[in-house]
């Protein structure tokens, strides 16, 4: 029989080809450096070749060492998938669930949902992340997370992808604002780029090509909803922000967008994604009905 790496000598190389230091990925991979070391040269003996440049300030993966740390990652996701299936077979809701979540949802959503997950899946150890979108899914991708709650549309590639339900869109503008006839020539305080929610709510409102304050844009929803209040502009803001008092306290109205299509009302769409790969779709699933009773309350 061919001689085959084991699942800990690639683990290690993908370490090291991740973060170029020794140190670092032993320290990640919680062993001493020797012994990562002694690993990945057994590695490099068992293929016949050398899969890093090693000098004594730096490491640099080889062009065969990069190939073999991608093709790593896919066998240890592999290998992952296997423990979850079996983990699924006992009880699919329980355990660790590594959740992602975005910043235009999570601290809207999930406080008011928490309560009710603990009280159906007792046994499941949820674990968040937030972050924006394609980093979320970089980590799907990677195995560090099981599935990633997002909104949509969104380019997801081949991921399996539960319809949460939608929501809606309004207009949030300070006291006394007199609205312009049409939200194109309003003074639009957006999102800064790489937040979803900024072209998601344009496009659903028809409004890419609107005079934007760009100077201004927000980090989160609170940093537009102070700008309103201080008079900078208006902003299109989720009905699940509003629903949890994003605007408690501050001198603004709301006001709904009128139908931008005809019996269409501006909205972005809340899904749930996972890997298809993945053995804990009944998980998933289970989690996404229970997201949605939140959702449509």
């Amino acid at each position: 029989m061919k001689p085959t790496p084991t699942l800990r000598q690639l683990r290690y190389l993908v370490a090291v080809v991740d973060r170029c230091h020794f140190g670092q990925a032993a320290a990640a991979c919680t062993v001493s450096q020797s012994t990562l070391s002694a690993s990945i040269q057994e590695l490099e003996d068992l293929l016949g070749a050398p899969l890093l440049e090693r000098t004594k300030r730096s490491v640099v993966p080889t062009a065969l060492g990069r190939k073999v740390a991608d093709r790593a990652r896919s066998l240890l996701k592999g290998a992952e998938d296997l423990v979850d299936l079996a983990q699924a077979s006992r009880d699919p809701l329980s355990g660790p669930l590594h959740l992602g979540v975005i910043p235009t949802i999570g601290p809207f959503l999930l406080p008011r949902a928490m309560p009710r997950l603990r009280e159906n899946f007792p046994k499941l150890q949820l674990y968040l992340r937030e972050d924006q979108t394609a980093r979320l899914l970089e980590r799907l991708d990677s195995g560090a997370l099981d599935a990633v709650l997002l909104a949509l549309p969104y380019a997801l590639g081949d991921l399996e992808v539960m319809d949460l339900g939608e929501d809606r869109f309004s207009i949030v503008q300070p006291a006394g604002h007199v609205p312009a006839s049409n939200i194109a020539d309003e003074n639009l305080l957006l999102l800064e780029d790489g937040h979803c929610l900024r072209d998601q709510a344009l496009a659903a409102c028809e409004l890419e090509g609107a005079r934007r304050n760009a100077g201004f844009n927000g980090t989160s929803l609170h940093t537009l909803a102070q700008m309103v209040a201080n008079g900078l502009g208006v902003t299109l803001m989720p009905q699940m922000a509003l629903d949890a008092g994003i605007l408690r306290g501050l001198d603004v109205t709301v006001r709904p967008l009128d139908m931008v299509r005809a019996g269409a009302v501006p909205h972005r769409r809340i899904g749930l994604a996972w890997r298809r790969s993945s053995a804990r779709s009944e998980t998933f699933r289970a989690l996404g009905e229970a997201l949605k009773v939140e959702l449509t309350m």
